[in-house]
């Protein structure tokens, strides 16, 4: 195998110019987006199967939710991770949780668990 190799993505980067979000602007903490609603600038971590079907350990990213999060990754990455993630559990902030309605603060850090094997 290669060597690892971290990449940082922004959600809604168009051949290479960043956008902010509609209705909002870029912050430190995030960015306001439609409604007010908040989206997190946070920080995903790939471990495993996710690393390996995602190609890359590391990534940033803007989402409201981990849903929203989901989707992006599945968007950027494709397929192949998409299948990875039906076996996944998610550590925010080092909670568990599989609830992907839950809302991602600025500054989270999202850990994208495949399950392991061995005890």
């Amino acid at each position: 195998m290669g060597a690892d190799r971290d990449v940082t993505v922004t959600a809604g980067a168009e051949a290479g110019r960043e956008l902010a979000p509609a209705g909002g602007e870029r912050s430190e903490r995030g960015a306001e987006g439609p409604a007010g609603v908040t989206v997190a600038t946070i920080t995903v971590r790939y471990f495993a199967g996710a690393r390996a079907a995602s190609g890359v350990d590391t990534e940033s990213r803007q989402a409201a939710t981990l849903d929203e999060l989901v989707g992006q990754i599945v968007d950027e990455h494709g397929e192949r991770l998409e299948r990875v993630l039906t076996a996944c559990s998610f550590l925010v902030d080092g909670t568990s949780t599989r609830n992907r309605a839950l809302t991602l603060t600025p500054g989270a850090v999202v850990d994208v668990l495949p399950p392991f094997a061995g005890g």
